[in-house]
């Protein structure tokens, strides 16, 4: 089954703008004597169908990057623009529209848990629009099968091991067909042999659809996967090499 086909045309105009480019970004939390500053000054950009590792020791600011640039928080300070569009002082409706183009992938799993895994999936495959019932239930299948799980179609979130939910949720994320995606430690829950197959699953849907990767990880297991690693400490980004 062939999941998505992106005609030249299009693929040639996402690889004309950077996925994401940061300029001077800082975030802050708290007020009055509490106040801390968790991002400074960050500079970045990722591009069409490229792959970004970031790496850090906790409670640097990783998660707090991933949020902004996934349209879930306001940007504070600095310019932040993802698939061409400007989050600073963006309108609600702008950031709604973007999510949609967005697959994101958090440790919490995030799971509705009165649905099954192939319906948990095919909400991610609800975002796109004139496909039938039948199609997003096929594709839906499809991406289960694909992360090892097409023996677990009808099981509910509370029958799934912590390594089963996180690749409902991997596979959740992929059925929305998203031009960038954002990880948060996709394989922490993962043996070896599972978390290969998932990172390398995630690297041919950068190569094959010009989709963005931005993967936060300390799993020295999926560095092969990088075209770049980034290295962030204290709220700054301190290394970034091919």
């Amino acid at each position: 089954m062939k999941i998505l086909e992106i005609s030249k045309s299009e693929y040639s105009h996402q690889q004309k703008l950077p996925s994401v480019r940061i300029d001077g970004l800082s975030h802050c939390f708290g007020k009055g004597s509490m106040r801390r500053k968790v991002l400074q000054s960050i500079s970045m950009k990722i591009d069409p169908g490229e792959v970004v590792l970031l790496t850090g020791p906790s409670g640097c600011g990783k998660t707090t990057l991933l949020t902004l640039i996934g349209a879930l928080r306001k940007v504070q300070e600095g310019n932040l623009f993802v698939l061409g569009s400007q989050l600073r002082n963006s309108s609600r409706k702008v950031r709604q529209q973007l999510r949609c183009q967005i697959g994101m992938i958090f440790q919490g799993h995030n799971l509705l848990r009165c649905l099954t895994a192939e319906q948990n999936v095919q909400m991610g495959a609800d975002l796109l629009p004139g496909i039938s019932y039948r199609v997003r239930r096929d594709q839906a299948r499809e991406w289960l099968r694909r992360v090892g799980l097409e023996d677990h179609l009808n099981k509910l979130p509370h029958d799934l091991s912590g390594g089963q939910k996180q690749r409902v949720a991997i596979a959740r994320a992929l059925a929305a067909h998203p031009r960038l995606l954002l990880a948060d430690e996709p394989t922490a829950a993962l043996d070896s042999s599972t978390g290969r197959e998932v990172v390398d699953l995630l690297k041919s849907l950068a190569q094959d659809q010009a989709c963005s990767v931005l993967m936060v990880t300390h799993d020295p297991r999926i560095l092969h996967v990088a075209d770049r690693l980034v290295q962030m400490e204290d709220g700054r980004l301190s290394t970034s090499f091919g």
